[in-house]
């Protein structure tokens, strides 16, 4: 078997990794195919990783960091202005957790949440990475690929968490492409942002100042269509985002939190089915009852 074909059947052959490994150590062991007729051995050297670590199943998330993520994660989706010390309170109380706060920070930190809230220091962007001011102060959505919105959120799945990035029409609230990753890395974004565009092209492109959207890749694909206004929220604008932070509340509750996806390939199928309803046949009260289809289609 080649190393392409390796790559092929990556995770469905070696699902999970040990929390403790670095992320490009963990996608190459992912790589390793137990059924291939190439060694182990041979497959370790190809790989650039131990040979010695693929004896031993790599150990599953442990069960109370998982309850205590999927805790926050329901509670955070219901109520995105709590912060650690109402979410050390409520997690103590409804779902008899006992952590400290310092255990409910690291786990906010690890599905990168933040309390939405004003506050200083919100959003950190990346060093020597160009930030574009923010543009929609004074401006309303007034027609169909008028504003862009993108932004990442966490998927929770049986045993960790997957990333979803989805571009969000604001005028429509249709959802123009959207794509999942084990990672929360550039690339995700970069496709999304490559689907969407062959479906239209904003006015305005509008994001937060992360480092998956102000880096070169991404900004280099904006660039290249030439009549795209950038904006980004400016520091401390807990709201300037929140179409996108609905829609995430909208997916959790209709989809993921009622169907218990086990795997990446699941939510895949899953969120496939969901956001041609979510764009065809879901009424939204803010469009008079109409799909995003229908206001997307008819005014575009």
């Amino acid at each position: 078997m080649s190393f392409i074909e390796l790559l092929a059947n990556a995770r469905k052959n070696y699902p999970g990794c040990k929390k403790k490994l670095p992320s490009r150590a963990c996608e190459r062991k992912q790589l390793v195919d137990i059924e291939s007729p190439l060694s182990l051995t041979r497959q370790a050297q190809l790989l650039g990783i131990s040979r010695s670590g693929l004896y031993k199943p790599p150990t599953p998330m442990r069960l109370e960091r998982l309850a205590l993520l999927r805790a926050i994660d329901k509670i955070y989706t219901a109520h995105p202005y709590f912060g650690t010390r109402r979410l050390w309170v409520v997690l103590a109380r409804d779902y008899d957790i006992q952590v400290g706060r310092d255990a409910v920070r690291n786990a906010m930190k690890t599905l990168g949440l933040q309390a939405i809230y004003p506050k200083k220091n919100t959003s950190k962007p990346h060093p020597g990475h160009t930030i574009y001011p923010y543009l929609l102060r004074a401006i309303t959505a007034s027609h169909p690929n008028h504003i862009w919105g993108t932004d990442i959120t966490y998927i929770r799945l049986e045993q960790g968490f997957g990333y979803l990035c989805a571009m969000l029409d604001w005028f429509s609230r249709k959802v123009i492409a959207w794509n999942i990753a084990s990672t929360m890395e550039q690339a995700l974004c970069v496709q999304t942002l490559k689907d969407a565009l062959t479906i239209g092209s904003p006015d305005i492109h509008n994001s937060d100042q992360g480092s998956q959207f102000t880096g070169e890749a991404y900004l280099n694909v904006l660039k290249e269509q030439q009549t795209i206004a950038i904006s980004m929220d400016g520091r401390g604008r807990c709201m300037d985002n929140i179409f996108t932070e609905r829609l995430w509340r909208t997916v959790k509750y209709e989809d993921i939190y009622l169907k218990g996806y086990r795997t990446l390939e699941e939510v895949r199928v899953g969120l496939t089915d969901y956001f041609t309803f979510y764009n065809n046949k879901r009424p939204h009260q803010s469009l008079d009852y109409k799909t995003p289809n229908e206001i997307y289609s008819s005014l575009n």
